[in-house]
């Protein structure tokens, strides 16, 4: 069998103990969001494997782990694309036609939402309320909101991924 092995860097083990230490002794649970976060940007998602090695970490029960990762529609429970379009689909961005933008981006890529381009470039994915009602209908590409969007803007997003990819490759 062929296992990989879970495991942050030294560096990024002295980052987790600085989490930690945020918190008052036994309140480690307390480190689980941003420690989850880390490890998201260490391995690119979090694996049963990953999320068991954050739990042994922060001694608490993978259970535990779990239960805030599967809640929040930041964290990845599987593999996603080098960009990964978050369109919000509450009220305000319904009203300002984010459906409309969702079936656009999904039709664009051939993908549905929760699902990755066959190149591995694109993730679709709708989350709940972004906090940026008033620019709707809007999406998060990662630390980033796109706002207003149009199938315009949408198509300018999609060719500049593309090229920045090209680009690094």
């Amino acid at each position: 069998m062929n296992e990989t092995m879970i495991e942050f860097s030294q560096e990024q083990l002295e980052k987790v103990s600085q989490i930690i230490a945020r918190y008052p002794e036994g309140r480690q649970k307390s480190a689980l969001l941003p420690v989850l976060h880390l490890a998201q940007e260490a391995f690119g998602w979090l694996s049963t494997e990953t999320m068991d090695y954050v739990a042994s970490l922060l001694k608490i029960e993978p259970i535990e782990v779990y239960e805030v990762a599967t809640f929040y529609t930041m964290y990845n429970l599987k593999p996603v694309g080098k960009y990964v379009f978050e369109v919000c689909q509450t009220g305000p961005c319904m009203i300002q036609g984010s459906d409309d933008i969702i079936a656009y981006i999904g039709e664009k890529l051939n993908i549905k939402p929760g699902e990755t381009t066959e190149d591995g470039l694109f993730t679709l994915k709708t989350a709940e309320c972004l906090g940026a009602c008033g620019y709707a209908p809007m999406m998060q590409m990662g630390k980033y909101y796109k706002e207003h969007l149009t199938k315009e803007k949408v198509d300018a997003i999609i060719a500049e991924c593309r090229n920045n990819a090209s680009a690094s490759n």
